[in-house]
């Protein structure tokens, strides 16, 4: 399969009340591409916007150099798959992989081992004879990602093909995008709400909130170093904070409700912090350890979300703590207790943006 470079100018974009603005992205041949946001942001306008299902007001979209703006949906070679699946119930599996081969009028031998060879690399041999009233969810999707591949996209594009699957089918069936990805490296772009699904799956991310991409990278800098307040949010920072930095070459310190923390930045005057959850470490008693930032506060909240408890801990500010179910036993943490909180200097990502 082909593994072209997608590429989209200043997109403009109206659908009723809500718009695309001078949306400019990016994924080379072969690349994994995930689209983050929140629910409204213009996701899945500006899928449909690059497989040709809606008209833009302005811009381009490139497809390995050639523009394919006005081109037909049919006529771009464009794989896309809902988180609805779409399949057709009257159909069998194999009929519904086949359907994009048919409507291009392949011959039937050729469909037939097509349609073999994508059910052997997604693991459906033993359904294709079946209708999809008779699948669970996982199987559904697996169709319909069938489907889009038979077609031996020049792209592929996911519209949040994971949300509707329970946690442990929505674990097996990431796995699977994985594993056909690094088999076909089909250039794709993926659409998610999921932070943990984008970190997992995407080689770089764009982040959107309405209309706009307010920040693109690779998934790791994005995640560890954001560039606004909302994208700190979003990917599950928690700690997010607004203050002073102040201090000499080689040392900061970030000033915020009368408590000073050590960083590692050039940035002086205003600015906005982050620290990850993961990266505090806390403990009765204050730790003799390379962090340069230990600070004593009072535990306000205890939340158990199953395998990682959040615990939050007033300094002030407030600072939100991850750790283990195991851990908040060991050290008998209660709301009211006094503790102490520790995080390097390097832990620590300030930023200007937003």
């Amino acid at each position: 399969m082909s593994a072209e470079r997608l590429a989209v100018h200043g997109l403009g974009l109206k659908a009723g009340e809500f718009k695309l603005y001078g949306i400019d992205l990016s994924a080379t041949g072969g690349e994994y591409l995930v689209l983050l946001g929140p629910t409204g942001a213009g996701k899945t306008v500006l899928l449909e916007a690059i497989a040709g299902l809606r008209r833009p007001t302005g811009g381009r979209i490139l497809l390995d150099g050639r523009d394919i703006t006005s081109t037909a949906p049919e006529r771009r070679g464009i794989g896309f798959l809902y988180q609805d699946h779409a399949l057709f119930p009257h159909l069998t599996v194999a009929e519904n992989i086949a359907f994009g081969l048919r409507a291009r009028r392949i011959p039937r031998d050729e469909v037939r081992t097509r349609v073999k060879e994508i059910a052997h690399l997604l693991r459906i041999e033993g359904i294709l004879p079946r209708r999809p009233g008779s699948l669970s969810g996982g199987e559904k999707q697996r169709v319909g990602l069938g489907r889009a591949l038979a077609i031996a996209p020049r792209l592929l594009l996911l519209d949040e093909p994971l949300s509707a699957l329970d946690p442990e089918t929505r674990e097996g069936l990431q796995g699977e995008l994985l594993r056909v990805h690094r088999s076909l490296r089909t250039t794709t772009v993926h659409v998610t709400h999921d932070f943990e699904e984008a970190i997992s799956l995407g080689d770089r991310m764009a982040v959107m909130d309405r209309g706009t991409i307010v920040q693109e990278g690779r998934s790791e800098e994005v995640f560890r170093r954001p560039a606004s307040p909302f994208v700190a949010r979003f990917v599950g920072a928690r700690n997010v904070f607004s203050g002073i930095v102040t201090g000499e070459a080689g040392e900061a310190v970030f000033s915020i409700d009368g408590t000073e923390i050590v960083t590692v930045t050039e940035i002086r005057g205003p600015a906005h912090l982050s620290i990850r959850p993961e990266e505090i470490l806390i403990s009765r008693a204050a730790l003799r350890s390379s962090a340069r930032n230990c600070l004593p506060g009072r535990i306000i909240e205890i939340a158990d979300r199953g395998t990682v408890v959040y615990v939050t801990v007033d300094v002030p500010p407030e600072f939100t703590c991850a750790v283990t179910r195991r851990s908040l036993a060991e050290m008998d943490l209660r709301v009211g207790m006094e503790v102490f909180i520790s995080f390097k200097a390097s832990a620590v990502h300030v930023f200007k943006g937003g």
